[in-house]
């Protein structure tokens, strides 16, 4: 049956001439987000789709479980700064997380109190609160309002003890948070100014951060520019402020490359000093953890591929603290008793207690699963860890620093009836022609008689350690009766910078070939078959989905790529794309434009092929992988498909690239993957 698809104009006049090669880009009138043929085609896409979708009768399941499993009381990790103790709450019947805080962690068990609801916010509650910090001295609350899940912030200011608003906005902000100085005066922000509008649907290309100091109180057009690189918008500045109190530390990266040059401010009586360079050449990564009487504490990968600590005096000359171990290093933190370090062993966190010399080191078990948030400060006893499952999200724990007790708080979220996961069995399998390490999960009591229905997820990039952790629709999955496999692919940080950078630039294609790996070995052990395996992932993960599917079309039953990357010739022309030159390169290069030409998957998709059924899913609002990635792709995919599954588009309204979302969104656009998952792979919800 021929699928008769939403026109797609096609305009066969762009071709562009690119290191020697014509590249054809019929589809580019769609990269302009607020054109009025460009919002056309997305109305009748997205109607088209839900045409489609409405046919489907495992969807009124997958719909009904998505709203069960997201009414289900949750919260987040609690956080102590000066003197308060914060914790993120869902009753699961609001869009948003709301904030509640007490001073003393008792009292936030026993409920404490909303210091602010993101849900007032907007009437769509689709405003999130991206970040929140606290001034030293406890006065003011902090935070950053994402508006529709754009990057782009805007830093407001709460009374801790009275919940009232402080008349003091400071906007234009993106990646980064407020950063106080000691003296509760003033905080750091990283400000982009006259980089376009602020609305989360301009494409532009970001233009350089600059590291600014707001004085409370004063308007943001005094702000000081502390520091700024104009000649090179890449550059990255990320500051925090050392546990003495003596320096703001500065880390100079350029985008996602974790190579890092360190400067330390002295922090004056009037604000900031003349910088210490302690670090000034991009070699190695790293990161300050804390201070040491005169010496730093730092996190690097210097002659160190899975990590170390070391100490370092104001020259950048280092002496080892923890030596580089057979597990990879996540994090460090300073605690009041010394260490925190995070490891990774086969991809599974373990946290660890040391003294402040390295020494005495303890080990403390974690719930196996996935890290979703770790908060220590060298000022405070207690680390507060939060893990999840595949099935069930966050639980709290809280450890001694000191004595390495540790203690589930499971009062932090209120009990609730509704959804009840299923029990489940995990089991580590490694792929033995790459050596692939992946999880398969499924329900304890799933009969394996026969392949099943499978759903294989990966990202393999920016060193993001990939985890058997909670996301709303992996215990829907499971429920249904359906497999889930977690791969760890090259590319990402399970196992310390080689494996890194074994899956980045020239090395990008063997992502793809442990992903394509992992899905013949699944179906060579019969875990699967083509005709039952659905692959997803979101981002750098819906760039993997869109080249295995492009590559390998016959291996799968369904591709469902999420907010992925899939313009590898143009990415680096529209907001923040330069930056993810670490892992892809740029296209201006001659001999990495071949190699973006080679996987990019818009274009290596051909006419007349059989394709897998698609579902792309996107957010309008979008402004770090911008929409025109997603909508270039499936509408050259809907005129190549020569077979009979639908290829379709997805595009969320008012929305970004995940974070913020609310939860009703989360469930029906879950719902609708998990849908249209299980209509062509064959699976029906027992």
């Amino acid at each position: 049956m021929t699928v008769e698809y939403p026109e797609s104009r096609r305009d066969e006049s762009i071709v562009d001439t690119l290191h020697g090669h014509q590249i054809a880009d019929p589809y580019r009138w769609l990269e302009d987000a607020d054109a009025a043929e460009t919002k056309d085609w997305v109305g009748r896409q997205n109607a088209f789709t839900e045409s489609m979708l409405t046919q489907y009768a495992e969807r009124p399941w997958f719909a009904r479980t998505m709203t069960e499993i997201l009414a289900r009381p949750r919260a987040g990790v609690p956080v102590h700064e000066s003197g308060w103790f914060f914790v993120g709450r869902n009753d699961g019947t609001t869009a948003q997380d709301v904030v509640y805080v007490a001073d003393s962690l008792a009292g936030l068990l026993e409920g404490g109190r909303v210091l602010i609801d993101p849900n007032t916010l907007s009437e769509a509650g689709t405003d999130s609160l991206g970040s929140f910090t606290v001034s030293p001295d406890g006065r003011y609350f902090a935070y950053g309002i994402n508006e529709s899940g754009s990057d782009w912030t805007t830093f407001r200011l709460l009374e801790i003890a009275t919940g009232e608003a402080v008349d003091d906005v400071v906007t234009e902000a993106k990646f980064s948070e407020a950063v106080w100085l000691p003296d509760s005066s003033a905080y750091l922000y990283s400000h982009y100014p006259a980089s376009g509008r602020t609305e989360g649907t301009e494409t532009k290309a970001l233009g350089g951060g600059q590291l600014k100091l707001h004085r409370i109180g004063t308007p943001q057009a005094d702000d000081e520019l502390i520091l700024s690189f104009p000649d090179d918008p890449r550059m990255n500045i990320g500051p925090v402020v050392s546990d003495d109190d003596r320096y703001v530390v500065a880390h100079l990266r350029k985008g996602t490359d974790p190579a890092t040059r360190l400067w330390l401010y002295p922090v004056t009586a009037d604000g900031l000093g003349e910088p210490i360079k302690v670090i000034d050449e991009f070699a190695d990564e790293i990161g300050f953890v804390r201070m040491a009487g005169e010496r730093l504490i730092l996190r690097t990968t210097r002659d160190a591929p899975r990590g170390r600590v070391v100490s370092s005096d104001l020259s950048g000359n280092f002496i080892d603290v923890i030596p580089e171990a057979e597990d990879a290093l996540l994090s460090a933190y300073g605690t009041a008793a010394g260490l925190a370090t995070l490891y990774l062993v086969d991809a599974q966190p373990e946290l660890r207690l040391h003294d402040l010399d390295g020494g005495n080191t303890r080990s403390i078990p974690l719930a196996r699963g996935g890290l979703v948030d770790l908060h220590a400060s060298a000022t405070h006893d207690e680390v507060f860890v939060g893990m999840s499952s595949s099935t069930e999200p966050t639980t709290s724990y809280v450890v001694s620093a000191a004595s390495g007790e540790i203690e589930a708080l499971p009062l932090l979220a209120s009990s609730g009836a509704g959804f009840v996961a299923p029990p489940i069995t995990m089991t580590r399998v490694v792929e033995p022609g790459r050596e692939v390490p992946y999880y398969v999960i499924t329900r304890a009591d799933l009969d394996w008689s026969e392949p099943r229905p499978t759903m294989l997820y990966g990202y393999g990039g920016f060193r993001v350690p990939i985890f058997p952790d909670y996301r709303p629709g992996w215990p829907a999955w499971l429920a249904a009766g359906g497999v889930l496999v977690i791969a760890n692919l090259r590319g990402g940080g399970e196992y310390g910078s080689d494996w890194y950078e074994a899956g980045r630039l020239k090395n990008k294609q063997n992502v793809f070939d442990d992903f394509i790996a992992v899905a013949e070995h699944l179906q060579k052990t019969r875990v699967t078959t083509a005709g039952q395996l659905a692959i997803h992932g979101r981002s750098n993960g819906g760039l993997l989905v869109g080249a295995v599917m492009t590559q390998r079309p016959d291996l799968f039953a369904v591709a469902l790529p999420g907010v992925g990357v899939m313009d590898m010739l143009r990415f680096h022309l529209f907001t923040v794309g330069a930056a993810w030159a670490s892992d892809f390169g740029l296209p201006d290069d001659p001999d990495q434009f071949e190699d973006l030409l080679a996987y990019s998957p818009l274009h290596n998709l051909h006419d007349g092929t059989t394709y897998p059924a698609t579902l792309v899913v996107t957010g309008d609002h979008d402004d770090r992988v911008v929409p025109l990635h997603s909508h270039k792709f499936i509408a050259t995919l809907q005129h190549a498909q020569a077979g009979s599954a639908p290829v379709l588009t997805r595009i969320e309204v008012d929305t970004g690239h995940g974070f913020g979302k609310p939860a009703a969104m989360v469930a029906s656009e879950w719902a609708d993957l998990l849908a249209f998952a299980a209509h062509h792979t064959g699976l029906q919800p027992e």
